[in-house]
């Protein structure tokens, strides 16, 4: 135990500097139960190592959940599967396996209001950065849209893109759910045309192509923003019913049946 003692401050001091706070936390534990379970010094300090990794992962992740902005709710345990569509389910889970942001590809998901648009898109970048340490960002296209206006006003519209571009896939939540104007639009489009071919775009919206001119305002930039968004991308089509509909009509059945006890 002396010996111990006499190295301990020279160790912890050391541990400090390397900023290893983990392993200064379970050193001595981990040492006492090596001990006791005869393990080797590789053993011990692949045990040692092996739990300030953990950590250090673990802290990432943590670090990586609260920039993306996403909604936690909407993870893929609380995702109803069994209802996406079979090419859906397949594109899913193709998805999952984490290599589209590596080829910069887009992933755009349309259907009606409530058929699970944002949880899937949400729960399948939640996975990536628990899973895979992806370096992903939310937003709703509305607040997504005054935040680049006003970038653009101040003139630091280039700066303001840039800094999105620090994250693998940007989640645009909802295009065209509201109706913008074209101002607005002109600034979506310098964001989309910037990260072409540079990192991916995750887009819901309820509105097909075809009528993609309704939110875009001009022909000509509408047709420029479809072909950046398809030429690497993956469309997943929800054509199932709301969602929350469905629930609404579930609750009501049952509190019919109790009533009628």
């Amino acid at each position: 135990m002396s010996a111990m003692a006499d190295v301990r401050p020279a160790l912890m001091g050391h541990l400090k500097e390397l900023r290893m706070p983990t392993a200064r936390q379970c050193y001595e534990d981990t040492a006492r139960r090596a001990e006791r379970e005869q393990l080797s010094y590789e053993q011990y300090f692949l045990e040692v190592i092996s739990r300030e990794c953990e950590q250090r992962r673990k802290s990432r992740v943590e670090r990586l959940l609260k920039e993306s902005a996403l909604p936690l709710e909407k993870s893929l345990a609380n995702f109803d599967g069994k209802r996406l569509p079979q090419k859906a389910a397949r594109q899913l889970r193709t998805l999952l396996e984490g290599s589209f942001p590596d080829r910069k590809e887009n992933v755009l998901v349309f259907g009606n209001p409530g058929s699970g648009k944002s949880h899937l898109l949400t729960a399948l970048a939640q996975e990536l950065v628990v899973e895979r340490e992806r370096k992903m960002h939310f937003t709703k296209c509305a607040l997504l849209m005054q935040d680049l206006l006003a970038a653009k006003r101040e003139l630091r519209l280039s700066r303001e893109i840039k800094r999105l571009s620090r994250y693998e896939g940007l989640l645009i939540d909802d295009l065209g759910y509201l109706q913008q104007s074209r101002e607005e639009m002109e600034v979506v489009f310098t964001l989309l045309a910037e990260r072409y071919e540079r990192g991916s775009v995750l887009m819901t919206s309820n509105l097909p192509f075809s009528k993609w001119e309704a939110i875009f305002k001009d022909a000509t930039m509408t047709a420029a923003a479809i072909d950046r968004l398809v030429h690497h991308c993956v469309i997943i089509e929800l054509n199932i019913p709301s969602y929350r509909l469905e629930q609404a009509k579930q609750n009501q059945q049952a509190e019919g049946q109790a009533a009628g006890e």
